[in-house]
């Protein structure tokens, strides 16, 4: 079977998926995008970045966007549960022989930067500065009322190889599609937090980073947006939705920000704390996998991904396909 028992007592502790720096082209038009229609809370700005929270977030940045001279993806960050945990961290990438160094980084506490397997930056730390948690600051409450990070979804040119690492460093599986095959492994959610996913990996050409996934509090929330995004200039953000996938229950609405880094509005999951949690199976072409409604993808979201910095792309090993909108 592709999907292995959970590792109870993981190297080191990740708590959850905790933000994502992005290379940007255009800082006023992210922040006219991100800020103004999509409803960020601007932390910190300076002439060369921006540090976004979400309104239920209490740590300083959960997005951050930098000015580069093309849209890229320059780390994927998570925190763990102590300094101890950091320091088991480094052992661990250091026994595996993966690339990891201490890094400066700002408004984060000690932080150690790493890659997995396949080359993905990544980084990991334990405390971040605060923010005021805006949560029932209402009169702030604009756009899609964003609340906070909730996952990150990655094309990956072996997904099986990523689920194997990081079963390895603790998340645990709760949904997963097999090929036509019937056995290998197409694509698979994985969580800490105790959500449906904190991590995500589909089959297609990577390591490549397919979406960020914000959770809002009401599908109302993602209605309005489409809403407002589609009469305020922003209707070409929309790519795909709303709906209600089949795969995590989540009703969602897919967008493209201006440098076409993909962007989820989702909520609408379910607990996955249980220990004896079974993960669920789903069969490439089931219709309801994508959308429970059985509205497939258009082919552009199974191709177009954000490049990671100094990272090349690989083909998939599986050439399995999915069904796609015409």
């Amino acid at each position: 079977m592709p999907i292995a028992r959970p590792v109870k007592q993981p190297p080191f502790n990740v708590v959850r998926v905790s933000h994502v720096e992005y290379g940007v082209s255009d800082l006023g038009r992210s922040r006219a995008f991100w800020v103004e229609a999509l409803g960020f809370v601007v932390t910190a700005e300076t002439p060369h970045a921006l540090y976004l929270r979400g309104l239920e977030e209490r740590c300083h940045h959960s997005v951050v966007l930098r000015r580069t001279e093309m849209p890229i993806v320059r780390r994927l960050g998570f925190r763990v549960f102590d300094e101890e945990d950091l320091d088991r961290a480094a052992l661990f990438f250091g026994h595996a022989g993966l690339p990891h160094a201490w890094a400066e980084v700002p408004y984060q506490g000690r932080t150690l930067q790493a890659t997995d397997p396949l080359g993905m930056p990544l980084e990991f730390f334990a405390v971040m500065d605060g923010a005021e948690r805006m949560l029932q600051q209402y009169g702030a409450y604009h756009g899609a009322r964003p609340q906070r990070i909730d996952h990150i979804n990655c094309f990956t040119p072996a997904v099986q190889s990523s689920h194997d690492f990081y079963r390895g460093i603790g998340f645990r599986t709760t949904e997963y599609t097999v090929a036509e095959d019937g056995e290998a492994l197409w694509a698979v959610w994985m969580h800490r937090k105790g959500g449906v996913h904190d991590l995500a990996f589909t089959n297609g050409a990577g390591p490549r980073l397919h979406h960020i996934g914000i959770w809002v509090s009401q599908m109302t929330d993602i209605i309005g947006a489409c809403d407002l995004l589609s009469t305020t200039g922003w209707l070409h953000a929309l790519e795909r939705g709303p709906g209600r996938h089949g795969i995590s229950n989540a009703f969602f609405l897919y967008l493209r920000d201006p440098d076409g880094h993909r962007v989820e509005l989702f909520n609408s999951d379910y607990l996955t704390v249980d220990p004896d949690l079974e993960p669920i199976r789903w069969e490439l072409h089931d219709p309801r996998r994508q959308t429970l409604w059985g509205a497939p993808a258009p082919k552009c979201w199974f191709e177009e991904g954000s490049v990671f910095e100094n990272l090349a792309v690989r083909a998939p090993e599986l050439a399995a396909q999915p069904i796609v909108a015409p």
